[in-house]
Parts: C-alpha cells; structure tokens; sequence
C-alpha cells in the first residue's frame, strides 16, 4: 500500500504544448482517486507520469514518501490496466496473468537452474495457485486455458484485472479500462473494480471521461480541463459544491442549466427567461452577492414542469422529450433560453405544446461573470 503524491507535476511537449500545468494534489494509501475531464485534458497524461510511462517536465512524484521521478515503470510496484487490454495474443490466459511474476522470479537466474530447483519449483506452484484463486475471483477458471481471441470483451477486462491483481502492487493505475465495453457490461464491471478496491484496501488511481463512472467508483474525484486541476473533493462536493461553471457543468447528467442574469437587491433580473422576468432569491442564501452580472445554474431535477399553470411559474415550450422509464427528460425554451427538466412521467406534457416551468432556487448556484465563463467561481453561499 502507498499514498501518492505529485507537487507542482507539469508536461510540456516539443512545441510548447503543455499537456498538465503544475499539478499537485496528495492521494493517501488506499484510497480510489479518479482523474475525470473531457478529452484532452491532460488526465491519461498525468496517470502516465505517475506510472513511469511518460517523462516529467517538473514537479516530483512520489509514491510511498519517495521520489519516483527518475525510477523506470518496473521499479515503482505499480500494475496499470490499459484501455485496450493489453494481453499476449500467444500466451493463454493462465500465461497472460502469471507472465509478471514469472519474469520477476526469473530475472538473474537461467531457466534450467529454475526447474531443477526445489525452492523454484515451490515459487512456481505459489505462482500457479495465486493465479487460480484470482482468476476464481474474478469468475474466469474456465478461461484459464483459452487465448484472448477466443474471449469476449468483458472477459478480456477481466484477465487484464486479474494480471494486475496478481502481482500485489502498492498502486494499481488504471487508464479508461472501461470505455470498450457495453453499457450493461460497464456497470457490472463498475461494481468489480469497486469489489477489489474493498477486498484488496489498496491505492488506486482511475482515468476516465464518463462523469457518471467517476462518481459511482470514487472516494475522491480530480475534475481537470486543458491540464489543470479545476477541483478535487468527493463525489457529493463536485456535484453539491462545485468550484465553478466548469465543474457544474461536467459532473451531473444532464448537466446543470445555465442562466445568464443580473443581481440586485436580492434577486436576479433574468430577461432571457422572458420580459421583465425577476427571480426572487431565498433570503440569505447568498450573504454575499455582489450587484451586477451573474450567472444562475439550476439542476434539471430543481426543475418543475407542469401543463397547466402554477404560481411562480415561468410559460414555456415543450421542444424535446426523452422518455427514460419512470422518468422524464424534457426540453423547454423559457423566454430565449433553453432548460432542461428532469421529471417523472406525464403524458400530459408534448412535444411542441405549452407548459409551465418552476425554477427551484433554494438547491440552486450562481457564479461569477467573466470573459471565460467555464473558470467563473462558485458564488459561495451560507452553507460553505
């Protein structure tokens, strides 16, 4: 086991592209971090360095209190699980999984002398019953003796853990493992991982772009856009607390509605909403909001939606509706903007037709004005 450490960690490509500016953050032993961003955001990038698989242009990691900058991959105990499974397509199963360890315990000695040692032959049958109880752990015995083509998908994803799970590291890394898979398989492998975490209580960083598979597998989330590090907390502090437009945009699905908006004397003018539209703020809520541009964010599930007229609500249109079940998601153009509702099912609501939207701002956000409206911090309110 070994927390983790990066202090002021940067990379910078030929050119000048600068892949993460001066990250540091602290991951204590055993804890599951999940890096999480779109696209580009330096989160694959920032793993690899952790792993030894990419070069550091500054700062320092360290892994267990020490300084793992200049150590190559395989002297930094760490196991990594690729996005692509990474498996021998020659070797079995049983041989993709025992690979590692055979590699370990051969190093430095011919194969020969290793078969005709009692003590080696003793190693090898350690290395062989580990590899059976993992492999009955994670389901796949029967696999054992088959080659990776003749595996699923999910199956492949299973040797890949169980390799990794072999070799007891002090860090498992693990880089967008899921992203091949169906979405069914996803979940089920979602609540695998998150088994492994409990029974192995080791540390584990996780590289992903789906938000959703970052809340239900963390214990903290590392929010990250164009290479820097835009929040850090739990799962319920990214959704609950968001640090700025950026994160409450990103985590939560659908993501938060947005409000364009001027504050004064304890409400919000919003004419896009409609003309002379004036939302009345909760007294208190915001101690200190200053007069003058702001934006409001609203979850979809804040918003209420009637067909029928309701006190405080604002007259919309229904442009979309997305049936999810028992749920609902409808899309609304109030005034010039467009919102969107999480509701449960009404069959009195249509597409095209008339309706009501509530807009609940007791569980709402509002956020700096700025030239760069994804940075604009959080207003911060009484509960902080």
């Amino acid at each position: 086991m070994a927390s983790i450490e990066l202090n002021r960690v940067s990379k910078t490509y030929p050119g000048g592209v600068r892949a993460v500016k001066e990250a540091t953050l602290a991951f204590r032993d055993g804890e599951f971090i999940v890096l999480v961003g779109p696209s580009g955001c330096g989160k694959s990038t920032l793993l690899r360095m952790i792993a030894g698989l990419e070069g550091i242009s500054g700062g320092t990691v360290s892994i267990g209190g020490r300084v793992v900058n200049d150590l190559p991959p395989k002297d930094r105990d760490v196991a990594m699980v690729f996005q692509n499974y990474a498996l021998y397509p020659h070797m079995t199963v049983r041989r993709n999984m025992s690979f590692g360890l055979l590699r370990r315990r051969r190093h430095g000695g011919p194969v020969a002398w290793l078969a005709r040692s009692q003590a080696r032959r003793e190693e090898l049958a350690q290395i062989d019953r580990t590899v059976e109880e993992t492999a009955a752990t994670l389901g796949i015995t029967a696999l054992l003796d088959r080659l990776p083509r003749a595996l699923s998908g999910g199956q492949r994803q299973r040797v890949a853990l169980g390799r990794a799970l072999v070799r007891d590291p002090a860090v498992f890394l693990f880089d967008e493992p899921l992203s091949n898979l169906d979405a069914r398989l996803r979940i089920e492998m979602r609540a695998e991982i998150r088994e492994m975490h409990r029974r192995t209580k080791a540390t584990m960083v996780y590289v992903t772009h789906d938000q959703e598979e970052a809340m239900t597998l963390a214990d903290r989330m590392v929010v990250m856009r164009d290479g820097v590090v835009q929040q850090a907390g739990t799962p319920a502090e990214c959704y609950g607390r968001p640090a700025n437009r950026f994160v409450a945009g990103f985590v939560g699905m659908p993501v938060m509605n947005f409000v364009d908006a001027t504050a004064a004397a304890g409400g919000l003018v919003a004419p896009s909403l409609g003309t002379g539209t004036v939302l009345a703020l909760p007294p208190g809520r915001w101690p200190t909001i200053p007069a003058g541009p702001a934006t409001l964010g609203v979850r979809p599930d804040r918003v209420r939606v009637s067909a029928q007229p309701a006190p405080g609500a604002l007259q919309a249109e229904v442009r979309a509706i997305e049936a999810l079940g028992d749920r609902m998601d409808v899309v609304l153009s109030v005034g010039s903007a467009r919102m969107v509702a999480r509701v449960e099912n009404d069959a009195r609501l249509r597409e095209g037709e008339r309706a009501w939207a509530g807009i609940d701002l007791a569980d709402a956000h509002l956020f700096e004005a700025g030239g760069d409206g994804d940075a604009c911090r959080r207003i911060a309110d009484r509960d902080d």
